[in-house]
């Protein structure tokens, strides 16, 4: 493959060109507390089969890309262990029983260094794959997102992880605001609400791609082959 050469996927509201070498694979928060059984979403009441149903799609489709050595970039979301960066509202939102910070099974809550806060060991960063620790939804708040991008000379994101409708969608709609592409892949983003799924889906790709593009993995493994 010619990475500085334009490829052509299909995809929704239209296809979506991209090059290589100026687009990135980023994977948004595949992180043990969202997909794991012990994790803090299924202590939630939240069914982690809707999510780990990604697991495969996004297991192959990293493993082209990174075959292509082509940039891969990881999120966590998660808070520094003194809780400094962790907003009130956030942490009391929705009156659970359990909290950012508390100890779960898996450590304390989307604490940074806890073993629940970190990637599945299905999509666990080789060397060298930034990693962006994050404290909002959106990847580019309070992170080096953009900078990194900017030095890569990253101008278009192929987009994979969880949850669809919150930290996909936030991501991509700063990265639009940015100027950068977003391809969101539809069987490699996940929400624990299949209606939240479609609805955050339709409103990437409405009125002509507003937000940006959607599409299926195997769309892009093809044109990599």
């Amino acid at each position: 493959m010619d990475s500085n050469k334009t490829l052509t996927v299909t995809a929704e509201p239209y296809s979506f060109e991209f090059i290589p070498n100026q687009c990135a694979l980023l994977i948004i928060d595949m992180q043990r507390d969202f997909l794991e059984p012990d994790g803090f979403g299924a202590m939630l009441g939240n069914d982690v089969g809707q999510l780990r149903r990604t697991l495969g799609p996004n297991q192959k489709l990293l493993a082209a890309w990174r075959t292509c050595g082509l940039q891969v970039i990881h999120t966590r979301e998660g808070h520094r262990s003194d809780l400094s960066d962790l907003p009130l509202t956030k942490k009391i939102r929705g009156r659970g029983k359990m909290c950012i910070g508390d100890v779960g099974p898996m450590g304390r809550i989307l604490v940074r260094g806890e073993p629940g806060h970190d990637i599945v060991p299905e999509l666990y960063p080789l060397p060298g794959e930034p990693i962006i620790d994050k404290c909002g939804k959106g990847a580019f708040y309070a992170t080096d997102l953009d900078a990194i991008l900017t030095n890569y000379n990253i101008k278009q994101l192929i987009v994979t992880g969880v949850t669809t409708e919150v930290c996909v969608s936030t991501t991509v709609r700063e990265a639009n605001d940015r100027g950068y592409e977003c391809l969101v892949l539809e069987d490699c983003v996940g929400s624990y609400f299949e209606k939240f799924q479609v609805a955050a889906l339709d409103m990437i790709k409405a009125q002509g791609g507003i937000f940006g593009w959607v599409s299926q993995s195997d769309k892009v493994l093809d044109v990599l082959k």
